[in-house]
């Protein structure tokens, strides 16, 4: 992994990015995840092009989805597929044209296997990056069977020394996994009501919800923060600066797995030659060990994959597991309002 402090840097100078355009080719606008600006993935589009795209960057996926159903405008946007829904139910999104992508026929094709990602009128997501939601732990003070269940975010034992994600797909991810839930796709409210149950006995074991991994970074790296539900990108950098911490991936209840991508914006301002090309330069082969190593995410392109060393792979986190996921697959736009209201109404307190 590249020893650098990309994920360790302030939350502030995160914040400062999020929402910030970077100028550079006004024909091409990308609304992505603070932090993706990653050189290595723009090769092919720069030699092409002379210059990156334009940059404006979010911080979740409800942030940028408000911001694009408000009226802003770019030519690609990177949702995780768990949004996918809301932005073909609100008319905003077209389908890429595959034979325009080269790339496309070496797509993990787990990432290509639901309705909302592929249908008659053709296909609305490119899967770019993947990855797992699991426990990370400080392994100095915790013990390897205290985080062999995801009852350890409920143990007074770390009252005040747990942080969960500030996110409604990684927050109720793990609490149906919690609750004995493997797959979100047909929840009844009975399970719902029990997996918001439990968040609420957990929450007063919360010190704070963390927002981004560099935010989780800094709170397990001073001791604040014992034990957190995390992405493997923090772990990974926290053990290259030789931070005792630990990742589970293998809880008796299991953990999570989500995927992201891009979204051909409809009446997009630029060039839609610009968006193809994009896409094609961050499929490309050489694109997968800068994801790796910058990020810390899998590439969705398997033959890209197959060219990456099996440890590098395993010290990233990112290598297969066969302990149970749940996948965050697409939901609907009602029930995801349903998560995200009851998610506030449990940090607030009620």
């Amino acid at each position: 992994m590249k020893q650098t402090s990309i994920l360790l840097a302030t939350v502030a100078t995160i914040a400062a990015l999020s929402g910030a355009a970077r100028a550079a080719d006004a024909e091409m606008t990308v609304f992505d995840w603070a932090g993706w600006e990653i050189d290595g993935v723009l090769t092919d589009y720069v030699a092409k092009h002379g210059a990156n795209p334009t940059y404006s960057f979010f911080a979740d996926d409800d942030e940028a989805f408000q911001k694009v159903s408000s009226g802003f405008k770019s030519d690609v946007t990177h949702p995780c597929v768990a949004s996918l829904p809301r932005y073909k139910d609100a008319d905003l999104i077209e389908p890429w044209d595959i034979s325009k992508i080269p790339e496309f026929a070496n797509i993990n094709p787990v990432l290509m296997n639901s309705a909302v990602v592929k249908d008659d009128a053709g296909v609305w997501f490119i899967p770019t990056d993947y990855a797992y939601t699991a426990v990370a732990y400080n392994t100095t003070e915790v013990p390897a069977e205290d985080v062999a269940t995801l009852q350890v975010f409920a143990d007074p034992k770390y009252a005040n020394r747990i942080s969960l994600p500030d996110n409604s797909d990684d927050i109720w991810a793990l609490a149906f996994l919690a609750t004995g839930v493997t797959s979100w796709d047909n929840v009844t409210d009975e399970q719902f009501q029990a997996a918001a149950d439990w968040l609420r006995s957990v929450h007063p074991n919360v010190r704070a919800y963390w927002a981004d991994p560099a935010e989780l970074s800094q709170l397990m790296a001073t001791g604040e923060v014992l034990v957190a539900w995390s992405w493997n990108d923090g772990v990974a950098l926290l053990q290259a600066e030789n931070f005792p911490v630990g990742f589970n991936r293998a809880p008796a209840e299991g953990a999570s797995t989500w995927y992201c991508g891009y979204v051909n914006m409809k009446d997009a301002p630029g060039s839609e030659d610009k968006a193809y090309d994009f896409i094609n330069s961050l499929l490309a082969h050489g694109s997968a060990k800068t994801l790796l190593d910058e990020l810390g995410y899998a590439h969705s392109n398997n033959a890209a994959m197959a060219e990456i060393p099996a440890e590098e792979l395993q010290a990233a986190f990112v290598d297969p597991v066969t302990t149970t996921l749940l996948a965050q697959t697409p939901v609907s736009g009602e029930f995801r309002e349903k998560m995200i209201q009851e998610f506030e109404n449990i940090k607030a307190g009620f």
